[in-house]
């Protein structure tokens, strides 16, 4: 069973939840002027340790994916065939020098 388009899901959808999270997190430092606004669905300490902690699982686990993804194309490509190596190792026999041919007479206008 080829594991490989369940886990590339699975890091896609966590990279949509890890960017909905950090969206979700009120700005401290407001550069450009968005977020960090007064109310909103979260507030308090408790809100922010909860996005902090999710934003940090997250995170891990998109880590995990990233690697294990990685191992298995290595795994993948590791087995196929370069196709430099259908390449002779020695070079054939040069080929016999073309004959050049008769030289016809030039046609008159």
């Amino acid at each position: 069973m080829d594991l490989f388009p369940i886990i590339l899901v699975i890091h896609l959808l966590l990279a949509i939840a890890l960017v909905g999270v950090i969206l979700l997190q009120r700005s401290e430092g407001g550069a450009l002027g968005i977020g960090g606004g007064g109310g909103g669905l979260m507030t308090g300490r408790a809100a922010g340790n909860l996005l902090t902690r999710t934003t940090a699982i997250l995170a891990g686990a998109f880590f995990l994916t990233s690697l294990g993804l990685a191992i298995i194309a290595n795994n993948r490509t590791t087995g196929s065939t370069s196709p430099f190596d259908a390449v002779p190792a020695q070079p054939a026999a040069p080929a016999a020098p073309a004959v050049p041919a008769e030289p016809s007479a030039p046609l008159a206008r």
